[in-house]
């Protein structure tokens, strides 16, 4: 069996292992009113950048990752800003966890919702994929709307008025929330509840060794070698699993690669089956909407299709 490299995987799981001991690092919040919204676009790996505009005043392509505790800068990007050096921090990433050195940010601004005085983790440009990444300090207590279909993202303050609801055509899921992530509360593999969480950080759903034990596979073992954002790699099978449910949703044939990845251990997730749910399987819905505040979760089903089957890899 030959084994296949994907490049420029960035899931951007972080957690700082400091983070109990340590004062909180994340910024100075300054909240909006009304709706801030952002141009959005795919990467190469079909993952969403937004501008971010920093100190400089120039905007920043970084990508939203909506399973990332902390925003992340690209190293090459902090030195020609001339960004003071802050502490090294260690950062639990898919593959492994590695200490690394982080930048102090003065402003950073996505639409006009805006952190100050930033201590962000500083990693290689390459192993990114983008200037940075947009983690979920920038997303707490906020509604992040992505349509596919019109190639836009809109990010706004949640309140109970644009809570996500249900609405025709419209599935929508609660969740729970662990370490400012949404795990959804409604998942299930070929009937065995998992827990399932949004990450739009990554090219490629994954899932942990429990999953694989669990789930009906449905097309060829491939080994391929995904490299995350500190440049570490981690060796996969991918493959298709069967029936993946989310609320009333089902996902046929979802590619899914698994690996006994460091980041399911650092989330405590480890005995029941776990399923981060990539870009992969999110464009192929014409909308997903996730409300950071009122942990609820919303797919929009394509024109025509079955609000019981998404049809995803058939």
């Amino acid at each position: 069996m030959t084994m296949r490299r994907l490049f420029l995987l960035a899931a951007p799981l972080l957690a700082t292992a400091a983070a109990a001991q340590t004062p909180d690092t994340t910024g100075t919040l300054t909240e909006p009113a009304g709706e801030t919204v952002t141009g959005a676009a795919l990467d190469a790996t079909s993952r969403m950048t937004v501008p971010v505009t920093l100190s400089d005043g120039t905007p920043h392509s970084f990508i939203v990752g909506t399973a990332a505790e902390r925003t992340v800068i690209a190293r090459e990007l902090a030195g020609e800003l001339g960004l003071a050096e802050g502490r090294r921090t260690v950062v639990h990433s898919v593959a492994d966890s590695d200490r690394v050195g982080t930048v102090l940010i003065p402003r950073l601004q996505a639409g006009r919702r805006e952190i100050r005085d930033v201590e962000a983790p500083a990693l290689a440009r390459a192993n990114i994929g983008a200037e940075g990444i947009l983690g979920v300090d920038m997303l707490r207590n906020q509604r992040l709307d992505l349509d596919f279909r019109a190639g836009s993202m809109a990010l706004a303050p949640s309140t109970r008025r644009n809570a996500v609801r249900s609405a025709p055509g419209v599935i929508t899921v609660t969740a729970r929330g662990r370490l400012g992530r949404l795990i959804l509360a409604d998942a299930d593999v070929d009937g065995e509840r998992i827990d399932a969480i949004i990450d739009t950080g990554t090219a490629v759903s994954m899932g942990n060794e429990a999953l694989r034990r669990r789930a009906e596979r449905s097309g060829p073992l491939q080994r391929i070698g995904l490299i995350d954002v500190t440049g570490s790699e981690l060796v996969a099978d991918y493959t298709r699993v069967s029936n993946v449910r989310i609320g009333s949703v089902r996902m046929l044939g979802l590619p899914v690669a698994f690996a006994d990845a460091h980041i399911f251990r650092e989330l405590g997730l480890t005995r029941r089956p776990a399923l981060l749910i990539g870009m992969d399987a999110l464009r192929s819905f014409d909308r997903v909407a996730l409300d950071f505040a009122n942990k609820r979760v919303s797919f929009t089903m394509p024109a025509g299709t079955p609000t019981t089957e998404a049809g995803i890899g058939q």
